[in-house]
This record gives C-alpha cells, sequence and structure tokens, in this order.
C-alpha cells in the first residue's frame, strides 16, 4: 500500500473527514469571532459529553428538528415518508445505513425528533 492509500485509510478508520465537515458546519453556524477558541472549545464538550453522557455539541437542536419535519410534512398530515426522512439524514450528513423500513412506512414527527437526534448523538459519539 502507497503512503497516499495508508493515510486516507487511517483518516477513514478514525472518521477524521466526517469530523472535521461537523467541526466546519458548526463553525460556519455560529461563526465565532475566535474560530480556534470556538473549535478548541467544541472538542473539549465532545470529549466531556462522552465522558459524562451530557448533551453534544448540535449543530441543531430539537426546535430545528421539529422545524425540518414541520418542512418535510407539507400536507400536515403529522407524519413523512421514509424516502423523505433518509433524505433529511442525508442532508444533515447522517447515516442512513443501518436504517431498516419498508419504503412505503410512515414517521411521525415524535418518531423523527428521537431517531434524528439519536443518530446526532451516535454521530458524535462516535469520534
Amino acid at each position: 500500500m502507497d503512503r497516499e492509500a495508508e493515510g486516507r485509510a487511517y483518516l477513514a478508520q478514525h472518521k477524521i473527514p466526517e469530523l472535521l465537515h461537523n467541526l466546519s458546519a458548526l463553525l460556519l453556524y455560529h461563526r465565532p469571532d475566535r474560530p480556534r477558541e470556538f473549535l478548541i472549545k467544541t472538542l473539549e464538550k465532545i470529549k466531556y459529553a462522552k465522558i459524562t453522557s451530557t448533551d453534544f455539541p448540535y449543530l441543531m437542536d430539537e426546535s430545528n428538528v421539529d422545524a425540518m419535519f414541520e418542512m418535510l410534512d407539507v400536507a400536515g398530515q403529522g407524519y413523512i415518508t421514509i424516502p423523505q426522512y433518509k433524505g433529511a439524514l442525508e442532508s444533515l450528513g447522517l447515516s442512513i445505513q443501518d436504517e431498516i423500513y419498508e419504503e412505503t412506512d410512515i414517521m411521525t414527527a415524535e418518531e423523527f425528533r428521537g431517531k434524528v437526534m439519536k443518530k446526532f448523538a451516535e454521530m458524535w459519539g462516535a469520534f
């Protein structure tokens, strides 16, 4: 294996591209005056959350997830389709690999909120 392939494998093994993507998203969302300090504090929050099982530094809180559900549920039926759910996960940079549903299944707002917040926690917990 050449050095470049070794480097890519190392980064993938430790999920560095995903971590940098999520840190960049937080940075662009908050746009702090002192970005280096913000990133350091965010990494410290991630470490603390893993140790104490407290909340991770989410880009979106539950109210944002609820608003996303409402945008997906344009007809106001109280549910969305599984393809809509999977599309939302992809747009948030969250994994859909372990999602096993029939394409005809539906998901309520409460299910959506719980699953999305769990996915965010799993994502941060992987680092």
